[in-house]
């Protein structure tokens, strides 16, 4: 596997425009989350049944996926389409295979089996959750959604075989409760984080590869000590605005390579779909406690703003 990167890029439906209200629930606030990183290639979508694994796509930009809640012979079976903002909430998935089966062999990628991404259609609330298995193959995690709307699940998975390649499937996820739309926050190439800034450096353009760095900071002085999280230093995911277009980023290279060193410069390297405002969600590990900073950016057209550090908002990572 290369450890340049590996980027996992899906679609999510255009959000419907949702009314005064999701029926009960509490009010808005943004939210934030994480999940382990899988450095090399870009996700590929074979078949089960393909045995060569297919080709991957190195830097040419990605097509657009995960609309689909079947794909390749997999589709994904999400048992709880329906939570309460506000309230905690055991959310089940499963896995099925052409025939329906539960799958209930898997690949570890980054010492987990399955990685669970929770976004609202507004992209201002964000869990990136780690999922326990039962027996049967069922998925469960506890959530907490703070905000009521629409929310896109996306399950990031490779199921075992040799020839098997990784796999993403979307479906949709709604939280009643009281709902008031908010814009995208305004681009910025600062975030703040729990007392951490993160400063980013670069920006995606559209079918082209680029290379973003982020530099983390605390009482005005460079964090160099980062802590390895899940097998990287930094996790980056970005969303599309408008249909969540979901690009799964990876640093360049991973701890003990030889090609990456914990210090301040996370650096990443990433194809956009296309031009349009992206909402960026890094994950990083330091004293013991994960950490999550969000910030927009524009890909092709006007550059990002430089303005005032916005915040992460509300922090939840999975286990």
């Amino acid at each position: 596997m290369n450890t340049g990167l590996r980027i996992t890029t899906f679609a999510a439906a255009l959000a419907a425009t949702f009314g005064g209200a999701y029926g009960v629930g509490q009010g808005i606030d943004p939210d934030v989350a994480d999940s382990p990183p899988k450095h090399g290639d870009e996700h590929t979508r074979p078949t089960p049944e393909q045995a060569d694994g297919g080709g991957h796509g190195g830097h040419d930009t990605p097509p657009a996926g995960g609309l689909q809640i079947s794909e390749n012979g997999y589709a994904l079976d999400l048992q709880t389409p329906r939570v309460t903002a506000g309230e905690q909430t055991d959310l089940r998935c499963t896995v099925r295979d052409t025939r329906g089966r539960a799958v209930t062999a898997y690949q570890r990628e980054h010492d987990k089996e399955l990685h669970l991404i929770v976004a609202s259609r507004d992209l201002v609330t964000y869990r990136h959750l780690h999922p326990t298995r039962a027996a049967d193959g069922t998925w469960s995690t506890p959530v907490d959604l703070p905000r009521a709307g629409g929310y896109r699940v996306f399950a990031d998975f490779t199921p075992a075989g040799k020839h098997a390649e990784n796999l993403t499937l979307g479906a949709d996820l709604a939280a009643s409760g009281p709902y008031e739309a908010r814009p995208l926050p305004p681009a910025s190439t600062t975030a703040r984080a729990d007392g951490y800034d993160v400063k980013l450096s670069g920006a995606p353009h559209p079918g082209k590869a680029s290379e973003l760095k982020l530099r983390v900071s605390r009482d005005g002085k460079p964090v160099t000590d980062l802590q390895p999280y899940l097998g990287a230093y930094g996790h980056l995911v970005a969303l599309r605005s408008g249909d969540l277009a979901y690009l799964h980023v990876h640093p360049n290279g991973e701890p003990g390579d030889g090609t990456t060193r914990p210090g301040p410069d996370i650096s990443f390297t990433a194809t956009a779909p296309s031009s349009g405002a992206y909402r960026l969600f890094l994950d990083f590990k330091h004293d013991g406690k994960v950490h999550t900073a969000a910030f927009t950016v524009r890909a092709g057209g006007a550059a990002a703003d430089t303005g005032t550090p916005e915040g992460h908002g509300e922090g939840a990572h999975g286990h």
